[in-house]
């Protein structure tokens, strides 16, 4: 009995002390717990006023779609998925040749054309030699006009003479009828010569017609050579069209192309990430706008580079927030208005060369930190 109350008074005895090591535990932890919260938020504060920072970012790059500028059957693939091209390597190739049967229709019209130049300025050729003939003929005519001229007033003179001196039987009559036989004679050759010159101004005239009609031949024909010359360089270039190649260097995506497929001039066949550039997209809130500006210094934490800083800096501003782009945009005056905290798309720019940036992806996840000072 004696040793049971021992027991229970050396148990009242322990409790206390126990209770008070339990107190000054709570107490420890507590303080440590107030003042890590304390520097914490100091620190937090700090950071913010002198960063601007967002998890809202993704990487973007350049991404041209391949998409053929002629229709046509593959004949080959030359890529695969995820495969990396330089500028200027072969993707795929059309089969070409219906499009080779119209170079050739082009290279014979082309021809036909010119053959038909040729005929019209051999054409011309001759008009002109005409025409020079033409005017050499009536310059002949006007001298013998003259010539002539000339031999009919000297047959009128003697004609008025063996006129008057008929009258006093000066002359017999035999002269006087040659002088009018003679003078009469002089006015046909005149007249001849006169009705040769019209009928080679009419030639003339009708030649000048047949060379303004053939140098009118010339010109048709002409711009016809330009015309087929043009449909020669169209199918010359829609046969180049046949082989789609690489516009940039850069990583092929998924190839959505199999060999015998038949290809619409337009149609999407898959995509390439060029690697010229890669940038950051962060959307900011409107409210953290106030203190951006261009230039500014950005450190950039990759989810796939966990622990590496990444350098860049603030590039531009959209001229509008994301929503104004979406497909269908807010309209706030058709209903009941809610207001939501708007975020605006911010181009950032990685700064030197990064050789961890090659890890880095179109669409990946980053942290921006924008340092305000």
């Amino acid at each position: 009995m004696s040793q049971s109350k021992a027991a229970i008074h050396s148990d009242h005895k322990v409790a206390p002390e126990a209770t008070k090591n339990k107190s000054k535990s709570f107490l420890l932890t507590l303080i440590i717990i107030v003042f890590g919260g304390g520097a914490f938020g100091i620190t937090k504060y700090i950071h913010a006023r002198h960063h601007e920072a967002t998890d809202d970012a993704q990487i973007e790059a350049s991404i041209s779609p391949v998409i053929p500028r002629v229709s046509g059957y593959v004949a080959e693939v030359h890529v695969k998925d995820n495969q990396k091209v330089k500028k200027g390597d072969t993707l795929v190739i059309l089969d070409n040749r219906s499009w080779q049967i119209q170079v050739e229709q082009a290279k014979a019209a082309l021809a036909a054309s010119k053959s038909n130049m040729n005929v019209a300025q051999a054409t011309t050729t001759v008009s002109r030699a005409n025409m020079a003939a033409y005017e050499a003929n009536i310059s002949t005519a006007d001298a013998i006009i003259e010539t002539g001229k000339i031999t009919l007033r000297r047959a009128i003179q003697d004609y008025d003479r063996y006129v008057s001196l008929i009258k006093d039987n000066s002359v017999t009559q035999q002269q006087y009828e040659q002088a009018e036989a003679a003078k009469q004679s002089a006015e046909r050759q005149l007249q001849v010569l006169i009705n040769q010159k019209n009928a080679a101004n009419r030639q003339k005239n009708t030649a000048a017609t047949r060379s303004n009609v053939t140098n009118q031949q010339v010109g048709v024909a002409s711009a016809a050579i330009e015309q087929r010359q043009a449909d020669l360089d169209n199918a010359q270039l829609n046969l180049s069209y046949t082989v789609i190649t690489a516009p940039e260097d850069g990583q092929i995506a998924k190839v959505n192309v199999q060999i015998g497929q038949f290809l619409q001039s337009g149609q999407y066949l898959f995509s390439l990430v060029l690697d010229a550039k890669h940038w950051v997209v962060a959307n900011f809130k409107e409210t953290q706008l106030k203190k951006l500006r261009d230039g500014q210094r950005v450190t950039i934490h990759a989810d796939a580079c966990p622990g590496h800083d990444f350098e860049a800096k603030v590039a531009s501003f959209s001229p509008a927030t994301g929503s104004r782009f979406a497909l269908l945009p807010p309209d706030n005056a058709s209903g009941n208005f809610v207001k939501v905290v708007q975020r605006l798309p911010v181009n950032i720019e990685f700064t030197g060369s990064d050789p961890l940036a090659k890890n880095l992806r179109p669409g990946m996840n980053v942290d921006v930190d924008v340092h305000l000072d």
